[in-house]
């Protein structure tokens, strides 16, 4: 299967994305559809809760194809990418080769086999090369650092990587990449040329209430339009440490709804607003405003 040739038009793509769920405008389906045309990577960027990490989950489910993630942090380095050996076991295995061996082992042949397949811990990025076609998620690629940023550089050019140990591992097929990215530092240019780029927004009004009910439809149509109204009125604050996503607007409305809430008053928003804010600076900003942020 060839992840290129799975939808015909970037609206193809939109009705499938929209079958599991998620609820794609044009621009992002047209970009979306482009990389997978071109065999290119996608880069997004966009504040956390915006959809990011969600659309390669959704690329993974409507194409039928393995999602592999790789998440990023400060200090990850290529082996923890690709590969490593499983230094107990092959302790264990010299162990039983000594304690059953009659006779003084091969050095070369001994190191052959501790240095054999069924030793080796494939990471994200190998497995993504073996195991394609698949979705190969990079999520967060800006909390590593710029050496990290050189190695997947390479990787996405070539789409191989060398064991030295085994050989050349290259993809058959080029996984579907995703790269995610909330902005705490910039990308450098060279991995960004590499990439198709799309800067993701909240979803307006009208497409985030689609997503509630896609995705919640035992909320009712009232309480999820006050709910993302809300949440809406919370993000125009643009001194708020981290305003809430479509995810936070998610876990509200079906937390209001497991209390029984037919209609969102201020009592009922102070009490469940830890569902949607998680600092405690931006609680307190928001519930200082609750009564304004409720008012139709």
């Amino acid at each position: 299967m060839d992840p290129r040739t799975t939808f015909d038009s970037a609206t193809d793509l939109a009705t499938a994305l929209g079958e599991v769920g998620y609820l794609s405008d044009d621009a992002l389906s047209t970009v979306t559809w482009l990389s997978l045309r071109l065999g290119r990577p996608l880069l997004m960027e966009g504040e956390p809760g915006t959809g990011k990490t969600a659309l390669a989950e959704a690329l993974a489910e409507s194409m039928d194809l393995p999602l592999i993630r790789l998440q990023c942090y400060e200090g990850i380095d290529a082996s923890q990418a690709l590969y490593d050996w499983d230094f107990p076991r092959q302790i264990l295995h010299v162990r039983a080769l000594e304690a059953s061996a009659g006779a003084p082992q091969d050095v070369q042949a001994l190191e052959a086999d501790l240095f054999d397949e069924r030793f080796l811990l494939a990471r994200p990025v190998l497995r993504a090369l073996r195991e394609a076609p698949a979705v190969l998620l990079i999520d967060e690629v800006d909390r590593a650092d710029d050496e990290f940023e050189a190695f997947l550089l390479e990787v996405l050019s070539t789409w191989q990587v060398t064991i030295p140990e085994l050989g050349t591992v290259a993809a058959a097929t080029p996984p579907v990449v995703v790269l995610t990215s909330n902005r705490t530092r910039e990308l450098h240019d060279a991995l960004k040329r590499r990439c198709l780029y799309h800067w993701l927004e909240h979803p307006g009004i009208e497409r985030e209430l689609a997503i509630v009910r896609t995705r919640a439809p035992e909320v009712p149509e009232a309480l999820a339009e006050q709910v993302v109204r809300a949440v809406h009125r919370i993000r125009d604050d643009r001194e708020l440490l981290k305003p809430p996503g479509v995810a936070e607007t998610l876990d509200w409305a079906r937390a209001l709804h497991e209390l029984g809430t037919r209609t969102l008053d201020t009592a009922t928003a102070a009490a469940t607003l830890g569902v949607a804010v998680k600092y405690r600076e931006d609680a307190e900003r928001v519930k200082k405003a609750l009564d304004e942020l409720l008012t139709p």
